[in-house]
């Protein structure tokens, strides 16, 4: 395309050639190039029509080389390389450890996923490939000027360092300014989400003003901010247009001099000067395009490859041992675990036999749930091994371990889908007599078929419509659907009352029956079925034994079994 537009211009400065000698006769005679010419008998106006002819061919070809370009161009960036993209970023969410999520508010992940993946697409777009055609058309351009006339050339460019300091300083200028902006639309998204998620509490206190007052905060911060970016681009794209005319001047004032001299002819010489002059200009003004999106696009991809190239903590090491059956015998032997600061877990060593079921007990901030995901390799112990059957945990298979383990949270979470889908995602190929055999262990069958379309009606966001009880019956029978060797409860009746506690205790009877379980607990109406509890404080192993050795020997869980009522909630450990 670059060949067919100088092409153009060399035909439109001999059509103009042709034209003088028409009119002036003795002016400087058109020069055809590469031994090509009319023929001899040719009239001015058939020669005429011949270049113009000849020019709209020239421009119909270029317009379709250039629609071809761009397909071509949209078609890799836009529909392959942001789809792949956005589609190995979330894969590699899906391997990162607990600790990336921990690190990381859910606003920036989203952002990272979703608006800086197009950072990357403009980086290759609008930097990379612009860049390209940039420096390739400046090249060719000056290989034409200066084979028209060497001196006329660098007397015209003799600006051109001053658009490179100019540029570098720009992007120096800009390159922190996007930065900050991204972090202040990670602000403002995760404000929205926390007040989409927290819509019920703002009602409920008649906090909407406020909450609107503090979005307008956080929405105005990333206006405030990018109109100062646009306020550079404004002062920047003029003074590269400005630099890049000036060019325009010394070519009218030198080249009108040669040209009036007799030494550069009129059509190709002084026309076409100008025109591949202005093209030169218009390229040198996309500097400023240019770099003002390398600034934006490097920083939304410097965000997107830091997903990407992030460690993997938690992963399979060479060899992995898959598992086929467990028996459920779990030793934790000296175990620590930090955040990477203070320990949450000390000098933890305890012994659980299959079949066996452990409750763990603790005031808030003791590491009750800390040690239950250990359990699962959401984290590898800091130091200490934890070991099933007598294989450390981190010389298993990490998806066929995660499938022995079911876990139900204390506030489990329900995916937009059928009730059916919901208690088989870990299980996407059971049968619709498997899932029912699970919702009949959790409890949950009776309560299913009382739905609108039983197993196949589709729950709401968060399951949204169902009761707090019967969320957990479906999050017990979606753990049990994998016949796991071991089931963790992390406090599943916390948010329960009285009624629905009861309703999912026999639940949690029926699915720990034959199971090693693990059970968070603060209520003495669950403590009572551990075969025996363990009872942290401060992340240190405070008390061992069974409900009634430990109500009657000094310490924390005796001091909470009296100053509380049976089957109350537990009080907090002072």
């Amino acid at each position: 395309m670059l060949a067919l537009a100088l092409t153009g211009i060399g035909l439109t400065g001999l059509g103009i050639d042709e034209l003088r000698a028409a009119l002036q006769p003795g002016a400087f005679a058109a020069h055809w190039r590469i031994g090509l010419h009319p023929p001899a008998g040719w009239q001015p106006l058939q020669v005429i029509a011949l270049l113009a002819a000849a020019i709209l061919g020239v421009a119909i070809l270029r317009a379709f080389l250039d629609f071809i370009y761009r397909v071509a161009v949209d078609q890799l960036v836009q529909a392959e390389l942001v789809v792949q993209l956005r589609a190995e970023i979330y894969d590699k969410l899906q391997r990162l450890s607990f600790r990336f999520f921990d690190a990381n508010a859910s606003s920036s992940i989203i952002n990272r996923v979703t608006s800086d993946v197009q950072s990357v697409r403009m980086f290759l777009d609008q930097v990379v490939i612009q860049a390209v055609v940039l420096l390739i058309s400046l090249g060719a351009y000056l290989i034409y000027m200066l084979n028209l006339h060497v001196a006329l050339t660098f007397a015209c460019l003799a600006t051109t360092p001053l658009l490179w300091l100019v540029s570098a300083r720009f992007s120096q200028l800009v390159q922190p300014a996007y930065q900050r902006n991204r972090d202040l639309v990670d602000t403002m998204v995760q404000r929205l989400v926390e007040n989409i998620k927290g819509m019920p509490v703002v009602k409920a206190f008649a906090q909407e003003k406020e909450e609107r007052e503090r979005f307008r905060v956080a929405n105005d911060a990333v206006r405030e901010q990018k109109l100062w970016i646009f306020r550079k681009i404004a002062f920047f794209t003029p003074t590269i247009g400005f630099l890049s005319q000036m060019n325009l001047v010394i070519l009218l004032s030198y080249g009108g001099y040669l040209v009036i001299k007799g030494q550069l002819p009129l059509g190709t010489g002084l026309v076409a000067f100008a025109t591949i002059l202005q093209q030169f200009a218009t390229q040198i003004s996309n500097i400023a395009t240019i770099a003002n999106s390398l600034q934006e696009s490097l920083t939304g991809a410097r965000r997107v490859f830091e997903v990407l190239d992030m460690p993997a903590e938690v992963h399979n090491r060479p060899g992995a041992l898959p598992l086929s059956e467990l028996k459920g015998h779990v030793r934790f032997e000296n175990v620590w675990f930090d955040h990477g600061q203070d320990p949450v877990l000390s000098e933890i060593s305890f012994e659980v036999k299959p079949g066996q079921c452990v409750a763990i007990f603790g005031p808030t901030g003791s590491g009750k749930s800390a040690l239950m995901s250990l359990l699962p390799r959401f984290y590898d112990p800091s130091a200490g091994r934890i070991t099933i059957d007598g294989h450390d945990l981190r010389d298993l298979d990490l998806d066929s371990l995660r499938r022995n383990v079911g876990l139900v949270f204390q506030e489990s979470f329900l995916f937009s889908n059928t009730v059916a889908a919901n208690i088989a995602f870990g299980h996407p190929g059971a049968t619709r007599e498997q899932i029912e055999r699970a919702a009949r262990v959790a409890a949950a069958h009776e309560f299913i078929c009382a739905l609108p379309k039983g197993y196949d009606t589709v729950l709401g966001e968060g399951g949204v419509g169902l009761s707090g009880g019967q969320r957990q019956r479906l999050a017990i029978a979606r753990a049990v659907l994998l016949e796991p060797a071991i089931l963790l409860l992390d406090d599943p009746t916390a948010a329960l009352d009285p009624g629905t506690e009861h309703e999912i205790a026999e639940a949690m009877d029926s699915a720990m029956r034959g199971r090693t379980t693990f059970l968070v607990a603060h209520r003495f109406s669950l403590l009572r079925r551990a075969d025996f509890v363990v009872v942290l404080d401060q992340g240190r192993i405070a008390q061992v034994g069974t409900h009634e050795q430990l109500s009657r020997c000094p310490g924390p869980y005796a001091h909470a079994l009296q100053t509380s009522q049976p089957g109350a909630l537990l009080p907090v450990i002072p």
